[in-house]
């Protein structure tokens, strides 16, 4: 039945999951009383089938249902069925009882069936090794709960189902969190489960599950003491042991069973974003593969032993451009069947200024391994480590191409057997332990004409096979200037091969100097750039001075000082060549020799010289335009723009704040590069002003460090040059990362620095940024009366330069100095005039340090409910920046509210959460003042093993540090303490 002419009816929707309703379509229907809305469920819950009267009457009332039940009963399915209107037939009245069912063939859509459907397709996933698509059903699944279930519904039957389905969205989420360990998100996983186990204390899975989590963070102690707390619960509360489960899993703990570590997970589309995939990064291999027989044999042999139980590590040698990569992603193409959990690739830049660091390799191996962000240790040694127990039963092979030397391989070695290592790099590695090496030459005569034919084409080569072999011949027989020569003939139809063999033959006396080593490779690069057309070369020489890891299109068309539609068209008329690389669709990068040759030429070929420096300067100009642009969009109303140098090229604009912040952090590794080599006098200060104005990435786990790196080597550039005003500025910098990552003296020493250089160059910008920065530190440490006077010098400062933004910043950090001493009233007033501030200018990510800071004075006041929603929007505001410190922070004030509410459980998830934000960045200081928080709230849970755990953590902490916090934990382990 139709609704009218032309209408389809829509479909009936109910929800039991939370309050009982129902809808027609997007259209709520009135489900009555709580006694109706009971009937309403009971007959939901039964699918269609029966329900007599008196079955329906116990439902409702039990065993005291009132004297007129049955009139009642009639009274609410009558009214029920006017509630349906249209589909009133769905309530069926039969056999003296009543039923709900599809009408006109259309099902009702009931969300307790569509999670039971959720979670029957979730077992068989998971069955089927899928657990990333049964996290994902599962996930489905448990959004439809709404809170309690059956809320607020009278009677027995809605008692007894609620109770039912409670127990199974525990069910489920225990599977979930399950499948979550397997994924490896256990420092994810620890701030949910510490939540449930105090939901829930006597559930002894979910212990179990926070054990093997907290073990499998590296917090081991804690793990211990979980088992300690629940042993002594279960004894107190019912008088038994834990299950054999869970005291096995602490034996396991105590012996440090390697089984224990976090299982890979499968692969495929449905794997999830943290589950273990099987990676399949291997470069395509060459369709025009020559030769080298013997060399595949020998290292396809080698590789196979890996299935024994052995790790085989092959080390290939050579001069650049004979052929090693080709040789081994061929190899490891063929081999790929004897490593069916995935092969693993990354170009090691080891013949370049800046060769890839072991760290950050690992941390890139382990993402496309399936680890999450938050669950990469830091420091070397530890993701080593942690790398090889990700791959412990699994047979993975890692190419490692371009590699410096053994010391950058040797962490990046699988160590596992089954697994293997194929290593291709210009150095012998006979320092390699165990190590099979072979060392590349170049092709013989024969190999070397097949190639070139196989490129040029049969036809072409046969009338003219002397000429052809004058070519290679002329290559050196290296496969790489090959292929060079043989692309330039490919692509020019009108050419004969003699023709290209007498422009070689103009080349001869070079090529047969520099036939040893690695000058081979550059005769061979010298060859195709000789055949460029002069724009070409141009372009070749320029792109080739960047020291970015690519660069993007816009960047390019900034080196070149050209349009984009024209620096594209070069680009790609380079990529044919082969002398450069398309990274990604809009991206372009040179191999590192490649690059090393380009430089060669800029410094051989460009004139006039100034060009040169001409072209890094349109560069650092656009980064340094477009850098100011998304501060701008971040920070609306921030002077800083206003005391920038002038530049002379322009940058990108950007329509929304997430694109902007997307150009920054998917450029942080050109725009640091390139304010890094711009340290000479005609770039410093614009170096040093990009830097400020990037500071954001500081507080990125990825590029803090080479941040930091950055702004030292700028600040010695600074000294060198006698520029005091570039030297004030970049002391900026580094106090703003020093002062994230916990090192105070030393960001008070930078910011001391910058106050005293900006007052003696008159640089209004560093003379009120850096006593503002004093202040915070000062405050920070204790030093409240400090902290003070350098706010209002700073306040005053930025009202002198008009600096409203800023203005709010120093108010905001009053409030917290106000607060400190005890000025509560005044710290939410001081707090509150620099969020006007924020709203008037419209700087939605500086409000959120405005409410961050009224909110801890709103906690002081116990203004709880007030605090929360202030750190509540907070928290939203710095996820969408992608500020992980401030996100940690807030989760942190979080915690403590929660703790001032007297509500424990939520201020342990809260706290599990910003010790997983704080990860890598904020210093070891806050690390341990958010364990101390944990600590407390675990404490009133009753986990009192474990919040000892924390608590003597944190004080190992600041008693290393030297800080006075370490009296208040002290307290909180003594055995008079109360909490």
């Amino acid at each position: 039945m139709d609704d009218g002419p032309g209408q389809v009816r829509e479909r009936l929707r109910f929800t039991v999951l939370g309050p009982v309703r129902a809808w027609r379509g997007q259209t709520p229907l009135a489900a009555g009383s709580p006694q109706q809305r009971a009937l309403l469920a009971a007959l939901l819950l039964r699918g269609g089938r029966t329900a007599t009267a008196p079955e329906l009457v116990d439902a409702l009332w039990g065993d005291e249902p009132p004297h007129a039940a049955l009139a009642a009963l009639r009274t609410y399915a009558s009214r029920l069925r006017k509630a349906l209107g249209p589909d009133a037939e769905a309530l069926v009245s039969e056999s003296g009882g009543y039923a709900l069912r599809a009408v006109d063939g259309r099902p009702l859509d009931l969300d307790h069936d569509t999670a039971e459907q959720y979670a029957a397709e979730a077992e068989k996933a998971k069955t089927a090794g899928e657990r990333g698509r049964a996290r994902e059903l599962l996930d489905a699944a448990l959004d439809l709960w709404d809170g309690e279930p059956l809320a607020g519904l009278p009677g027995p039957y809605a008692e007894t189902q609620r109770t039912r389905l409670q127990e199974w969205r525990l069910s489920l989420t225990e599977t979930r969190l399950e499948l979550d360990l397997e994924a490896g998100a256990h420092a994810e996983a620890v701030s949910e489960l510490t939540a449930l186990t105090a939901a829930h204390p006597l559930r002894e899975r979910l212990r179990e599950l926070l054990m093997l989590a907290l073990y499998r963070s590296g917090r081991q102690a804690e793990a211990l003491a979980v088992y300690a707390d629940t042993r002594r619960l279960l004894a107190d509360e019912l008088g038994v042991d834990p299950c054999a489960s869970l005291s096995e899993l602490q034996q396991r703990i105590l012996r440090a069973d390697t089984d224990l570590d976090a299982p890979a997970a499968e692969d495929g589309p449905d794997a999830g974003g943290s589950a273990f995939v099987r990676p399949r990064q291997l470069p395509a291999t060459v369709a025009d593969f020559t030769g080298r027989a013997a060399f595949v044999r020998e290292l396809s042999d080698q590789l196979a032993t890996a299935e024994g139980s052995v790790m085989a590590v092959s080390a290939v040698a050579g001069i650049g451009g004979v052929g090693k990569t080709t040789l081994a992603v061929h190899v490891a193409h063929t081999a790929r069947e004897h490593f069916p959990d995935g092969q693993l690739y990354v170009d090691l830049q080891g013949a370049g200024h800046n060769p890839a660091e072991p760290e950050a390799v690992l941390g890139a191996f382990l993402r496309a391994l399936g680890t999450a962000d938050s669950a990469i240790p830091d420091g070397l040694e530890e993701r080593a480590a942690f790398f090889r127990s990700t791959l412990a039963g699994r047979r993975v092979l890692a190419l490692l191409d371009n590699a410096r030397d053994a010391a950058q391989v040797r962490p990046l070695l699988p160590g596992t057997e089954g697994c293997a290592a194929l290593i291709t790099s210009r150095s012998r590695m006979i320092d390699l332990a165990g190590a099979h090496l072979v060392d590349l030459d170049v092709m013989s005569p024969e190999e070397a004409l097949r190639l070139f034919t196989r490129i040029v084409g049969e036809e072409r080569v046969a009338s003219e096979r002397q000429a052809a072999m004058a070519v290679v011949g002329a290559c050196g027989f290296l496969p790489l200037a090959i292929r060079i020569a043989a692309s330039r003939l490919a692509s020019r139809r009108t050419w004969t091969v003699a023709t290209l063999a007498s422009k070689l033959a103009d080349e001869r006396r070079r090529l047969d100097e520099l036939r040893a080593g690695d000058l081979a490779v550059k005769a061979t690069f010298e060859l195709g750039y000789k055949q460029l057309e002069p724009p070409q070369a141009r372009a070749f020489r320029l792109l080739g001075l960047a020291d970015g890891p690519d660069i993007s299109l816009a960047a390019a068309a900034a080196l070149l000082g050209l349009g984009a539609e024209e620096t594209e068209d070069l680009l790609e008329s380079l990529v044919d060549t082969s002398l450069l690389e398309s990274a990604a669709p809009g991206r372009y990068r040179y191999h590192d020799l490649v690059r090393l040759y380009a430089r060669a030429c800029a410094e051989r070929d460009e004139h006039p010289p100034s060009e040169r420096d001409a072209a890094l300067s349109r560069l650092l100009d656009f980064y340094l335009v477009t850098a100011s642009r998304v501060y701008a969009l971040e920070r609306p109303g921030d002077r800083l723009i206003a005391h920038l140098e002038e530049t002379d090229y322009p940058g990108l604009e950007f329509g929304a704040r997430a694109a902007a912040l997307e150009w920054l952090f998917s450029e942080a590794g050109c725009l640091l590069a390139c304010a890094r080599q711009s340290s000479g006098p005609a770039t410093l200060r614009r170096a040093t002003d990009l830097m400020l104005l990037v500071k954001d990435l500081a507080e990125s786990g990825a590029d803090a460090l080479q941040f930091e790196q950055t702004s030292v080597a700028l600040l010695r550039a600074a000294r060198e040059a006698g520029d005091q005003r570039a030297e004030a500025r970049v002391h900026l910098a580094l106090t703003y990362v020093r002062t994230l990552t916990g090192r105070l003296d030393a960001a008070d020493e930078n910011a001391k620095s910058a106050m005293l250089l900006g007052l003696a160059t008159d640089d209004p910008f560093s003379s009120s940024y850096a006593p503002n920065d004093r202040g915070i530190i000062a405050n920070s440490q204790g030093r409240h009366s400090d902290a003070e006077g350098y706010l209002r010098q700073a306040l005053s400062a930025f009202q002198d330069d008009h600096n409203r933004q800023s203005e709010a910043s120093a108010l905001c950090n009053l409030s917290r100095v106000h607060l400190a001493t005890g000025r509560v009233d005044s710290a939410i007033q001081l707090a509150a005039q620099g969020i006007a501030i924020y709203r008037e200018l419209g700087a939605k990510r500086r409000l959120a340090n405005g409410m961050y800071a009224l909110a801890l004075a709103y906690t002081e006041a116990m203004r709880l409910d007030e605090a929360t929603e202030q750190l509540t929007a907070a928290l939203a505001i710095f996820k969408d920046s992608r500020q992980r410190f401030w996100e940690g922070m807030t989760n942190f004030r979080l915690a403590e509210v929660d703790l001032s509410a007297r509500r424990p459980a939520s201020a342990a998830n809260r706290a599990e959460q910003a010790l997983t934000a704080l990860r890598g960045i904020g210093g070891d200081s806050w690390r341990a003042t958010v364990l101390t928080t944990l600590g407390r709230a675990l404490h009133a849970l009753g986990h009192t093993g474990r919040a000892r755990v924390c608590w003597q953590e944190a004080l190992a902490t600041f008693e290393r540090l030297g800080s006075a916090e370490g009296r208040v934990v002290h307290a909180l382990l003594s055995p008079a303490a109360v909490v």
